[in-house]
């Protein structure tokens, strides 16, 4: 109930002009998001990097619906792009098709999205394009399959939630395409499409994440576990061991600011980590999402609202 409740604020326009114009709630906002300006992004990114650590940074800016707004995301993405070469950090870029034009005109979005895949390319670096909500993985599986025609730099992202991703993800492995961050999914979907109970939905995570595991040995694709659960992350080192596979080769990505001793640990010993570093004046959608996933997260929100 609690998650719901907060998935449905995350919608609220009073709620974002509330949240967004309180000083205190974006304090603490900048422990999920690393700031409002690229500037700032790149900084959050030296940081991780001077600890190992390797990033993927998202310009946040979901569900635009001008062709202008969605240009300007274009373009803030090709100029990320070209900083993080300059400097030479490693990271790559993940997006949002909505940010860039999926709700004004597929076409249009995939033009925009292509460009960032090829100036990404140029630039020897990598494109995730992240998941939303159950009516638009369809056009999201059509379009990445028609940039992977194209390109190997990108992948995308599957949410084990969802009844349908073990065959979603079945066919890009058959396809040869399954590089693939697998997430728990943070939408608000009903029981018809989607698992609810937390247990089931880790399970699931667990077993999607060994069987592209297993199609990464034998070529066919590429892991990426996106979750900072220890019930999922751990049991998917122990299998990595069990079947001789080498930790670099696969990767475990968690959510800026979160479980930081856990970052370090896994890294420490030998897993290769990457960050998901958000940034953007459109923050406040993901940042609800970001307390909706876990309770502990909104306690900490409100106990710094009342300065504990």
């Amino acid at each position: 109930m609690l998650r719901n409740s907060l998935l449905a604020l995350s919608r609220s326009s009073k709620a974002r002009n509330f949240v967004t114009g309180f000083g205190p709630a974006k304090r603490v906002a900048r422990r999920f998001v690393a700031g409002e300006t690229r500037p700032e992004a790149l900084e959050a990114i030296r940081q991780l990097n001077a600890i190992g650590l390797l990033a993927t940074v998202d310009y946040l800016g979901e569900h635009c619906t001008e062709r202008e707004a969605a240009t300007a995301n274009v373009n803030e993405y090709l100029a990320l792009l070209k900083d993080i070469r300059a400097e030479d950090l490693r990271s790559g870029v993940s997006l949002k098709l909505s940010a860039i034009g999926l709700h004004i005109d597929p076409e249009f979005c995939f033009e925009n999205v292509r460009q960032i895949v090829a100036e990404a390319q140029r630039q020897n670096r990598f494109v995730r394009i992240d998941i939303e909500e159950s009516d638009l993985v369809d056009i999201t599986l059509d379009i990445y399959r028609r940039l992977r025609a194209e390109f190997d730099n990108v992948g995308m992202v599957l949410q084990a939630y969802l009844f349908r991703t073990r065959a979603d993800m079945q066919a890009l492995i058959d396809e040869g395409i399954a590089d693939l961050r697998l997430v728990k999914g943070a939408y608000d979907e009903p029981p018809e499409i989607a698992w609810q109970e937390r247990g089931k939905i880790q399970q699931e995570m667990i077993d999607l994440c060994q069987t592209l595991l297993a199609a990464e040995k034998e070529g066919k694709g590429r892991l990426a576990v996106g979750s900072h659960d220890d019930l999922v992350y751990n049991p998917m080192c122990e299998f990595s061991v069990g079947k001789a596979i080498d930790p670099s080769t696969w990767e475990i990505q968690f959510l800026y600011g979160i479980r930081r001793d856990e970052q370090l640990r896994l890294a420490e010993e030998g897993y290769r980590l990457r960050i998901y570093v958000p940034y953007g004046q459109s923050w406040y959608p993901y940042f609800m999402r970001r307390l909706a996933e876990r309770p502990a997260n909104l306690f900490f929100f409100l106990r710094a609202l009342a300065g504990d």
